[in-house]
């Protein structure tokens, strides 16, 4: 039977709680662009998972949703947060239709290497412009599209790119991967131009380097590009 989110749930955030060099990095590249002092700000974080990027945000003052689909790592979240409180919440929701997350609530919308799991990226862009106050902001990261494309690989030290235009569902044969459970690999335009489509500005791209503490633990990333982060503002025409 093919890995879903629900089947590996447990071994992702026990990966995560390790202290995994690569989510760490993931969650500094995305924190680093918000606020040092949100407080009296709303942040909603889809596809929180266990919860990584909502608890860096509520550190920041802010009042903060987490929304996941899977049952099980939401669980995993509200477990955590009850052993250390941060002030944050959780809820199962689909990032298609944030169904449970009211009007012009939030002030930022966060999604950690998430929006790389939405089937339909556009109903997600929707909902999150939906779920924004005017003025309001998202920030994201993805795998880098272009070097975590289906098929890619290593041999060696080189990084031999897999099929990057080649657009959909794919999972990763890696056994000990997150991607075992499924992603859907998009170019960099089709992001780009789903933001636009929606009316958001595009405030910043990045293409972070690797952490020294992720080359430490795999040296042929050190000069790749591990996420593409994208921030953008939302504001009615």
């Amino acid at each position: 039977m093919a890995d879903t989110w629900d089947t590996i749930a447990d071994w992702y955030a026990d990966h995560v709680d390790r202290g995994s060099a690569m989510h760490q990095f993931a969650r500094a590249v995305l924190v680093d662009v918000l606020p040092m002092d949100m407080s009296g700000q709303r942040v909603l974080d889809l596809g929180c998972g266990e919860g990584l990027i909502t608890r860096a945000a509520a550190s920041r003052g802010a009042e903060v949703v987490g929304v996941d689909p899977t049952v099980r790592l939401i669980e995993r979240a509200r477990a955590i947060e009850a052993t250390g409180a941060t002030g944050a919440t959780y809820r199962v929701d689909d990032g298609c239709t944030l169904a449970t997350v009211a009007d012009d609530w939030a002030d930022w919308v966060t999604a950690g290497l998430s929006l790389n799991n939405v089937p339909d990226l556009n109903a997600a862009i929707a909902s999150i412009r939906r779920a924004l106050v005017p003025g309001g902001q998202l920030a994201f990261t993805v795998p880098h599209p272009c070097f975590e494309a289906p098929h890619a690989r290593w041999v060696g030290a080189e990084r031999v790119i897999g099929s990057y235009s080649t657009e959909g569902f794919w999972r990763s044969a890696n056994p000990h991967g997150v991607r075992r459970a499924g992603n859907h690999h998009r170019m960099i335009s089709h992001y780009l131009n789903a933001l636009i489509a929606h009316d958001f500005t595009l405030t910043m791209v990045a293409e972070p380097l690797a952490h020294p503490l992720v080359i430490a633990e795999q040296p042929q990333r050190a000069a790749l590009p591990p996420f593409l982060l994208v921030r953008a503002s939302w504001s009615p025409g």
